[in-house]
């Protein structure tokens, strides 16, 4: 056009100005702007000019030179607009620069320009998708007070971020306001809405918004099933998944790959593997209108070592690598951790060594799996060299792999190079958490050193992490077999204000602790208390308190002074009442070289 002399308009320009924008390719779009700006008598740039090349630059991420023009538009003939401003707050928002997008609102109200219901939608989202749904609900209110009425967007980013936070009520009610207002839920609503309610284990719930579609004339597309089917096989209802997945199809619905995923996790995660292999034998084969994809072949691996089916996992694995998947280094991790867990180390290596053949590198999941599965095997010096080599490879352990390691040295008496890298773990800023504690707490208190151990609860507590069941049962353990009764005692009660409830093992300790001292009072307000908690007597609890009933005076009369306990039974979860009569049975039963009760 230039060449043969005809005029070239500032649309003709625009529209070049926008395919080099779309594509990514600024640097070609902004040397055009350059060369307008240079025969300013040919082709004068106008806002649309300036708002496309701001956008442009925006989503290539280069916000310096998108302010900077935006700032010579605010000096020039062409003012910045509505659009140029929602493209920059947009651009300022995603880039995590939130306080200058508001400031920037701020700045265009003042101009006097108005936000639209797409500004407020996008900031809406954004605050939504950061967690920060009261933010969200502010500007809702803002926009509502602006008469800027909300579109079927705004209340969809809304509906995510209640969900998503689980307050699915209040984003039911954003569902009735909507419809209040004459604004039609689109499928993308009532399945913000369902996968609110799956991720709440509300399944049912979602169950009946596929309903409530349906009475509103909203067909659910394959991703409102897909979230249905996931959340009901959260919930370990496969059968019930299955269901929806034969309404799926009667509606004229494919269910598609991820939908037999989210079957095949499911499957596996409720111990139903041959299923899982039937599924995955329908997947594989030529007729099938659906191919499995890499996480298919995953969850698969992953349910069989689960089960110890490590032949059948392999078989998979080889299918997967003929089929043309190479498969990722998370099929790797699940492998070798399958292995490490029966102890077959050397398979554990040569997968280790195929996987780095085949182009893998190991992540920090591949040396954690190696790491705790050495630690189980007792293999420490090699696991503390892997430690090593690991940190050398750049890759920072996790507080997960210090705790592996930790653990297993306390359990080896190596108390000091556990106490060494707990340091270490601090003194990198490491994200301690409870579990850590409790390990070198009660690598502390075995190796009899009670001092420290009380100051490491008291640098717990200073840290903001409060004691869980474990930390109190630790405690209690080990300071009745050092004879502390009254500590372990205080802890039990603390325990139990908690909200903690005491296992077998701790009622374990603190009567064999009450025991040796033969303080029976103490043993028998013990037994009442675990009555009144329905703890269930296990072998060796009952074995301990028949050790207690053995100390105490002849002048008792045991039959009166015991509580009727529990026990679990095998048609009920509740479990029932086992008189004292029962109790003296089961133990004749247990031990009858007592001979508890005698023939007449």
């Amino acid at each position: 056009m230039i060449k043969r002399g005809f005029p070239v308009q500032v649309y003709s320009m625009n529209l070049v100005l926008k395919g080099f924008s779309r594509s990514g390719q600024c640097d070609k779009a902004m040397g055009l702007f350059s060369q307008m700006k240079k025969n300013s008598d040919y082709v004068v740039p106008d806002i649309v000019t300036y708002n496309t090349l701001i956008s442009g630059l925006c989503k290539a991420k280069r916000l310096v030179e998108a302010r900077a023009l935006f700032e010579a538009m605010k000096v020039g003939e062409n003012k910045p607009n509505l659009v140029t401003y929602s493209v920059l707050i947009d651009c300022l928002c995603k880039n995590g620069e939130v306080c200058e997008g508001l400031v920037l609102l701020e700045e265009m109200e003042r101009e006097g320009l108005k936000a639209d219901v797409f500004l407020y939608s996008s900031l809406i989202s954004f605050f939504c998708g950061k967690g920060d749904v009261e933010r969200g609900r502010e500007l809702f209110d803002d926009m509502l007070r602006k008469k800027v009425s909300p579109n079927v967007v705004t209340y969809s980013c809304l509906m995510h971020g209640l969900s998503k936070i689980g307050r699915w009520r209040e984003a039911s009610d954003m569902l009735k306001d909507m419809t209040a207002r004459g604004i039609r839920p689109d499928v993308v609503t009532y399945s913000v809405l369902a996968d609110g309610l799956c991720k709440n284990g509300r399944a049912e719930d979602a169950i009946k918004v596929l309903d409530l579609m349906e009475q509103k004339g909203e067909e659910p597309s394959t991703l409102t099933y897909n979230v249905v089917v996931n959340g009901l096989c959260k919930e370990d209802r496969v059968e019930d998944a299955l269901r929806i997945l034969e309404m799926m199809t009667k509606k004229g619905k494919k269910p598609d790959v991820v939908t037999y995923n989210t079957l095949m996790k499911g499957l596996c995660v409720a111990g139903k593997v041959d299923d899982a292999m039937d599924l995955w034998k329908l997947l594989v084969s030529d007729k099938f209108h659906i191919k499995p994809d890499v996480f298919t072949f995953n969850y698969l691996i992953q349910g069989l070592c689960k089960e110890g089916r490590l032949r059948d996992a392999l078989r998979v694995h080889s299918t997967m690598v003929e089929m043309g998947f190479p498969g990722n280094i998370v099929t790797y991790n699940v492998l070798i951790e399958g292995y490490l867990s029966v102890g077959k180390l050397i398979k554990a290596l040569e997968l280790w060594k195929y996987a780095v053949d085949s182009g893998f590198s190991p992540n920090s999941m591949t040396y954690r799996v190696f790491i705790n599965g050495l630690c189980k095997m007792q293999m420490l010096s090699i696991a503390k060299g892997l430690f090593i080599k690991m940190k050398a490879s750049g890759i920072r352990p996790t507080v997960v792999d210090f705790n592996a390691l930790m653990a297993s040295l306390c359990r080896e008496d190596s108390l000091e190079q556990a106490r060494s890298l707990f340091q270490e773990m601090r003194n990198v800023n490491h994200d301690v958490d409870v579990v850590s504690f409790n390990i070198i707490i009660d690598g502390t208190l075995k190796a009899g050193d009670i001092k420290h151990a009380k100051e490491l609860l008291s640098d717990m507590l200073n840290m903001d992490l409060i004691p869980d069941a474990v930390t109190l049962s630790v405690l209690i353990n080990r300071f009745s077999k050092l004879g502390l009764l009254d500590e372990a005692m205080s802890l039990y009660e603390k325990m139990v204000s908690s909200g903690h409830v005491p296992d077998v093992a701790v009622f374990d300790s603190l009567l064999k602790g009450y025991g040796l001292k033969g303080e029976t009072e103490k043993i028998i307000s013990l037994l009442h208390q675990m009555a009144d908690k329905d703890v269930v007597l296990d072998s060796k609890l009952t074995s301990t308190i028949l050790a207690c009933l053995c100390q105490m005076s002849r002048d008792l009369d045991v039959e009166k002074i015991l509580p009727n306990f529990s026990q679990h039974s095998e048609h009920t979860s509740k479990g029932t009442s086992i008189k004292c009569q029962e109790f003296f049975m089961k133990l004749n039963d247990a031990h009858p070289e007592l001979k508890l009760f005698v023939a007449q």
